[in-house]
């Protein structure tokens, strides 16, 4: 792929939330993205861009492209045209250190991941000792750092066996932290879990999120996405149709489309519909 320079970057909201955040470091830039699986034109050309310590939640219907921009992202699928930085760095370029880049981003996926063999504080241990080369001692130290924070310290000898989904999805973030990523990906963390576990797997994004953490999400959960998110982005086709804050998007939408599906999905997983 080519090493074009960036192109400045376009302002993307409007008021006081697109300056205050215009100031901010750009963490995660795509553009003129583009994927296809055979005949199927998944991503037409993406352009998107996000800032330090903002929370991005992606919505639209299946099949979309959603989850596949996050893994061109950090190249877990490597896209057929654009380019892609991560905290300025050009994953996409020729000759790139794709490990070096790929490792500024932890990814939580739909399923957990985990090691089956190995217990809750080896999952999150191992690749801090084996990606960063970190000695034992001060891995095991830092991994339950990170399993208290997302309050798991006490199955920190558990395998996976023995935890609930919620729990394990909390330790592959465990596990996405530990390696201090300088953003997040998530990729409908609760879509696999039974409705009554995915309140604490919300409540850890919460955290992160009022951390300042930079998030980008894919969700269908609606009140999470109007509580936490600074902008949300609705995706359809393989294109962007329309992004803009919750508040905005949730009542006063531009596109008829984006009105459509947020006010079905609103009322099917929680958040304000669309009137």
């Amino acid at each position: 792929m080519s090493t074009l320079s960036p192109e400045p970057v376009k302002p993307l909201l409007d008021g006081s939330l697109k300056n205050e955040n215009e100031k901010k470091r750009e963490i995660v830039r795509v553009s003129g993205l583009k994927k296809s699986f055979g005949s199927l034109e998944v991503l037409k050309g993406i352009d998107l861009s996000v800032r330090e310590g903002e929370v991005v939640v992606i919505v639209g219907p299946s099949g979309t492209g959603k989850s596949t921009l996050l893994r061109c992202i950090n190249l877990l699928t490597e896209p057929d045209a654009g380019h892609v930085w991560v905290d300025g760095a050009e994953i996409t370029a020729r000759g790139a250190d794709v490990n070096k880049i790929r490792a500024k981003t932890g990814m939580v996926f739909q399923e957990f991941n985990l090691f089956n063999h190995l217990t809750a504080l080896n999952n999150v241990a191992i690749g801090l000792k084996v990606v960063k080369k970190i000695p034992e001692e001060e891995a095991r130290r830092r991994a339950m750092e990170e399993l208290e924070r997302v309050g798991l310290s006490s199955k920190a000898s558990s395998y996976p066996a023995e935890l609930s989904g919620g729990q394990k999805q909390r330790v592959a973030i465990a596990r996405a932290l530990a390696m201090d990523p300088r953003v997040m990906l998530f990729d409908e963390p609760t879509s696999a879990l039974d409705p009554e576990l995915i309140g604490e797997v919300l409540e850890v994004m919460k955290k992160l999120a009022s951390e300042g953490m930079t998030m980008l999400v894919v969700s269908h959960e609606m009140g999470f996405a109007k509580e936490v998110a600074d902008r949300i982005v609705f995706m359809e086709g393989g294109l962007i149709v329309e992004e803009g804050p919750p508040d905005v998007m949730f009542s006063a939408p531009k596109k008829a489309r984006t009105k459509e599906f947020l006010g079905k999905i609103g009322a099917i997983h929680g958040g304000t519909v669309v009137a």
